[in-house]
């Protein structure tokens, strides 16, 4: 973490690889670990990170709070004391993570070099092949059910 609080950007020349967004994160946090929980405790976080950027590049949509998902995952083998700390040091890395890939072209491949896809099916069953907007995930063709998703999510929280 610089100096102003920011977490540190990742390096790289051109491509840069996601996993640098987790190592990061792991790296400040690996001197807070509590090893007398399990003696693979420090083995644990990394992989729980690792997993969690995967997700967030692969299923952006779908993963409604990964700073929380993350914490709520690696909490255990972290003291008390410590655990605020943890929190911070999450919720940056998560955000910065988020905060990049919202910058990436839309060029039509994901950060892995896997064609976007719209998130919507056929009426055949398979998946949609066109392109997607970048703010929803579904093409043109599919924005209606954006719409519905909306709708929904509004009335889980009204009731």
């Amino acid at each position: 973490m610089h100096q102003s609080g920011e977490p540190a950007k990742p390096k790289g020349h051109g491509e840069v690889n996601m996993y640098q967004f987790s190592r990061a994160m792991y790296r400040e946090l690996a001197k807070d670990v509590d090893t007398s929980v399990c003696d693979e405790a420090h083995h644990h976080v990394l992989q729980a990170c690792e997993q969690n950027i995967e997700r967030l590049v692969g299923d952006r949509h779908y993963f409604a709070r990964p700073a929380r998902t993350l914490f709520m995952d690696i909490r255990r083998y972290f003291p008390m004391t410590a655990q605020p700390r943890v929190w911070t040091v999450v919720q940056r890395y998560i955000g910065c993570a988020e905060e990049w890939l919202d910058r990436l072209p839309q060029n039509g491949i994901d950060v892995n070099g896997q064609p976007l896809q719209c998130r919507a099916t056929t009426r055949r069953g398979t998946a949609c092949q066109r392109m997607p907007l970048p703010h929803n995930g579904y093409c043109p063709s599919h924005q209606h059910l954006a719409e519905t998703e909306e709708v929904d999510l509004r009335e889980a929280v009204a009731a």
